[in-house]
């Protein structure tokens, strides 16, 4: 499960950074004020949490970084023009995330994932890598 770990972990940091470009070229530097209040309280607190813990290295610097996977697909949806000549189809992007999410909360907690899943991972990463770059 290492390899689909790392493949996860990347394939997620991709989608931040699709999602703080594709923001940041259409709102500027207030984009996040374009992020749904829910998502914005709950990056905050999970941010307020890390804060406690200076020992311990955070998520990231950007409040994106504390954005969980399902947290990146409503941005997306919410602010769907944005995203619309970059991914093409709303329900696609979000069955996309959907599913990578599903395996990804298996793999991220110790959980192991059957040959078909793994291979579906594959197939969905390198769909979402040909249509947004």
């Amino acid at each position: 499960m290492s390899v689909v770990y790392a493949a996860i972990h990347a394939f997620e940091n991709a989608v931040r950074q699709l999602v703080t470009k594709a923001m940041a070229e259409e709102h500027g530097e207030t984009w996040w004020t374009k992020v749904p209040e829910r998502i914005r309280k709950a990056s905050n607190g999970r941010m307020a949490e890390d804060a406690k813990f200076r020992w311990h290295g955070a998520r990231g610097a950007s409040d994106i970084n504390y954005c969980d996977f399902s947290d990146l697909s409503s941005i997306i949806v919410v602010n769907w023009p944005v995203f619309d000549d970059l991914l093409g189809n709303m329900e696609w992007a979000k069955t996309t995330l959907n599913t990578l999410e599903k395996s990804r909360n298996i793999v991220m907690h110790g959980g192991s994932l059957s040959k078909e899943d793994v291979e579906r991972i594959g197939m969905n990463i390198r769909d979402w890598i040909r249509q947004a770059g």
